[in-house]
């Protein structure tokens, strides 16, 4: 239960993903000892559902790599119940920064607030920003669950410097609710994991120097970006077999 804490909800910053093996997670982890320490949340699972229109027009863009994207999710640390805290979170990308905005309240609040029949009145411009998405983009749903048991990190000399270690990546387009459980399929081989390097600006230099010395780079990833075309692949595979049936 987290809900005593207080929440940042706002964030601006430069994200960069990689995609990297256990063996290079091991010799890196060693290596940022010095430089990092676990952040409040530690080892934790992260549930998210995403929202999309019927023809998953939100997700179909960002695939394009547009100057500007955004999407919608509600997250929660762990498997929620009706009171726990979860994060209404509107996420926007433009020109390679993300600008995040979010709003905390109960996951029965959220399913309230979802249905106009709730205001968590803590932040009246994220939550007037929050409305005037969903009806903007008319008949927008759960669409996607995506989970993963992330182990996260900030910088002991700069707090802003996040990173992020996320394995376990599952995902499903079916009994979309968090507090449905973690269950569904995989998207990355058991012996990857998915690093995030959070900064508000550029990176610190002894972090460009380990990545370059392990030769670690940065690769395009959007978990729910992969998990739609997977199971856009899937379907694909099954309507062959129906067809050729």
């Amino acid at each position: 239960e987290v809900k005593s804490m207080a929440f940042q909800d706002v964030f601006q910053r430069f994200e960069k993903k990689y995609i990297i093996t256990e063996e290079k997670y091991q010799i890196l982890m060693k290596m940022l000892s010095k430089y990092v320490v676990p952040d409040k949340y530690g080892r934790s699972t992260i549930c998210n559902i995403y929202y999309d229109t019927p023809d998953h027009r939100l997700i179909r863009k960002s695939l394009e790599k547009p100057i500007y994207k955004e999407k919608l999710r509600v997250r929660s640390y762990g498997i929620p119940d009706g009171n726990s805290t979860v994060f209404v979170e509107l996420k926007k990308k433009y020109k390679g920064i993300v600008y995040k905005r979010r709003s905390d309240m109960t996951l029965d609040q959220s399913k309230a607030f979802f249905n106009d029949n709730f205001s968590a009145k803590k932040n009246v411009q994220i939550e007037n920003e929050l409305k005037y998405f969903l009806s903007y983009y008319n008949r927008i749903a759960p669409a996607m669950f995506i989970s993963y048991e992330r182990n996260a990190f900030y910088g002991i000399m700069d707090k802003s410097l996040r990173i992020t270690f996320d394995r376990k990546i599952t995902y499903r387009e079916n009994e979309l609710e968090l507090d449905k459980g973690v269950w569904g399929s995989e998207l990355l081989n058991p012996s990857q994991c998915l690093m995030e390097i959070k900064v508000p600006g550029a990176f610190p230099l002894w972090l460009s120097y380990m990545l370059d010395e392990l030769e670690i780079y940065p690769s395009s990833f959007s978990k729910y970006g992969k998990a739609y075309l997977k199971t856009k692949e899937t379907k694909s595979k099954k309507d062959k077999v129906n067809n050729c049936a």
